[in-house]
């Protein structure tokens, strides 16, 4: 059973911008990480969940000094409504439904044959943009295995959680001694589905009305992909 730590419930701008976000969140990982005595016990690895999350992210591998690495996931949309996950798939091709997909119990995440067509397509192209992005991301990325250590995973916020849901299943693979999923702000009705996916449970914001992440932050620009990587590298050559 994961435990939650949550900081506040604002209903309004919670945060200045990412950098400001993951300094917060790195205090208050670091406060449950020293409430448990797991510092200098259990070695920490931190993941951002591109682009946003590597900003996040950074603070938080820079308080625990350790490697930053990416977990590249992607949402699986309908061609109608390219807004509304109904899955997420990772580079690597780990797969999860949204539950209240019918029938989404017997498919497979192994074998596409056994999928509608339409959900085929869009788990294809939604894998496709993923590997795309992690192509451009290998290069800058320390080599990492999650085995034996506390596995961070980090993004600026959570709206559905179906990209987090596949990142942490690319995770568990590794066999980690733990997963942490760590966000500023998330809406209170994902919790139970955070509790079941990892051990430990870090949010600073669950605002009642939520509608979109870009709320709470007062400056939300889009993170190009040469900052992202520059921020990554960053981080690491400090650590390093």
């Amino acid at each position: 059973m994961s435990s939650t730590s949550s900081y506040n419930a604002k209903s309004t701008v919670c945060f200045i911008d990412r950098q400001e976000a993951g300094e917060r969140l790195a205090e208050a990982v670091w406060a449950e990480m020293h409430r448990r005595s797991l510092i200098g016990q259990v070695p920490p690895l931190v993941y951002a969940l591109p682009r946003g999350g590597i900003s996040v992210a950074a603070p938080v591998a820079q308080r625990l000094k350790c490697p930053l690495g990416v977990i590249v996931a992607k949402k699986i949309t309908r061609p109608e409504n390219v807004e509304l996950a109904i899955g997420a798939v990772t580079a690597t091709g780990d797969v999860v439904w949204s539950p209240y997909l019918e029938g989404q119990s017997r498919w497979t995440t192994a074998d596409s044959s056994s999928l509608p067509p339409m959900y085929a397509t869009a788990l294809q192209a939604a894998k496709h943009r993923a590997q795309a992005q992690w192509a451009t991301f290998a290069t800058c990325c320390p080599p990492m295995n999650a085995a034996g250590t506390i596995a961070l995973l980090i993004d600026d916020g959570i709206a559905t959680g179906m990209t987090m849901a596949a990142a942490v299943r690319s995770l568990r693979a590794q066999h980690p001694t733990e997963i942490w999923i760590c966000v500023p702000v998330a809406p209170p009705e994902v919790i139970p589905a955070l509790q079941t996916w990892a051990d430990q449970v870090i949010i600073l914001a669950l605002p009642p009305l939520f509608g979109s992440v870009s709320r709470f932050y007062r400056q939300f620009p889009q993170v190009e992909m040469e900052a992202a990587i520059e921020q990554l590298q960053m981080v690491n050559s400090v650590i390093g």
